[in-house]
């Protein structure tokens, strides 16, 4: 047994001795190997390589970075005839005509001003800009607010209107269309705008208007008034006394508060109406006073009771003498002394 063991160890090593020489004389296999690497030194030559050369672009070729590639295999025959049908085809669509005719330009025409109350709608009559004057300005149960939104007229009114604020606007001109129709409104304020002109029977056909604003403008003489009035507030404005017509205020028997101060009157606009409570006058250039100015020289017993706040201060007028102008009031006029 020991014997048929050594034999079988001494076989083993014969054959691996064999199969070692054979490797051996046969060399490595092409097919169980990697192939090998040219090193960074042999791909690039080193050594022999000029980092200071200029590369002369004009002489490289177009195959510098490879074979040159032929595009032309991508081009693609377009079959003229399909896309002219297509053409054709949108072409066939109707056409929308925007334009009436070539190089007109379409223009919008706003509606005109109108004064047919009848039509005004919900948000009132439209005005010269194509919008309602309710949108314009504020509506509220017969008020019709238009503080400082710009305008430079009156827009139409809504034909219900009775208060009409239109403060601190650019409006110059007061027509006698401005408030036609309008047999309701009993208060109309412009204060702080550039009133210069106003037609002379703006007014005319106002009959239930006792409230007049027209404070800060540029007026110089009045239109005929209403009778009704009973509040006239012309302060600050340019007013001479002969742009106010007489007895102007001798007929309105509901007066009660005339502003006319910070004008340019050379005398108080005569006959009052008995009516009046306040006055006031100051900042003109009213130099005297009359005894008929506010008693009635025929009655001696005459007696103004109603009349009990005059203001005069600010003209160049001595109220001491002319004493015989106010005897018949409760209170005196204030003014220099």
């Amino acid at each position: 047994m020991v014997i048929c063991k050594l034999k079988m160890r001494m076989s083993l090593a014969s054959l691996m001795a064999l199969v070692l020489l054979a490797l051996a004389f046969l060399g490595p296999c092409p097919g169980l190997t990697a192939p090998l690497e040219a090193s960074d030194d042999d791909r690039f030559d080193l050594k022999n390589y000029d980092l200071n050369s200029v590369t002369d672009w004009g002489k490289v070729g177009p195959t510098i970075y490879g074979d040159n590639y032929d595009y032309e295999d991508l081009d693609q025959e377009i079959e003229v005839e399909t896309v002219a049908a297509d053409i054709n085809r949108l072409g066939n669509q109707p056409k929308v005509n925007h334009h009436a005719e070539k190089g007109t330009v379409p223009t919008f025409t706003p509606p005109p001003v109108t004064l047919d109350f009848k039509g005004s709608g919900l948000f009132g009559p439209h005005t010269g800009m194509g919008m309602p004057t309710c949108l314009l300005c504020v509506c509220i149960g017969g008020n019709v607010y238009c503080d400082d939104t710009g305008l430079n007229q009156i827009p139409p009114l809504p034909k219900d209107t009775r208060h009409f604020y239109g403060r601190f606007n650019s409006i110059r001109h007061i027509k006698n269309t401005d408030f036609v129709n309008l047999s309701k409104i009993q208060s109309i304020d412009l204060t702080g705008n550039q009133i210069s002109e106003m037609d002379e029977d703006v007014f005319a056909s106002q009959q239930q208007l006792h409230d007049l604003l027209l404070a800060e403008n540029n007026l110089q003489a009045l239109p005929e008034l209403p009778v009704t009035l009973k509040y006239i507030d012309l302060r600050n404005n340019r007013l001479i006394s002969r742009g106010i017509s007489s007895e102007s205020f001798k007929d309105m028997s509901h007066l009660e508060f005339l502003y006319l101060s910070n004008n340019n009157l050379d005398y108080i606009p005569t006959p009052l109406p008995l009516s009046l409570k306040v006055l006031h006058l100051q900042g003109n250039n009213i130099q005297s006073l009359h005894e008929d100015t506010f008693c009635d020289s025929h009655d001696r017993f005459f007696i103004r009771r109603n009349l009990e706040d005059i203001r005069l201060d600010g003209n160049p007028l001595n109220i001491n003498l002319f004493p015989q102008a106010y005897v018949c009031l409760p209170r005196l006029p204030v003014g220099n002394h």
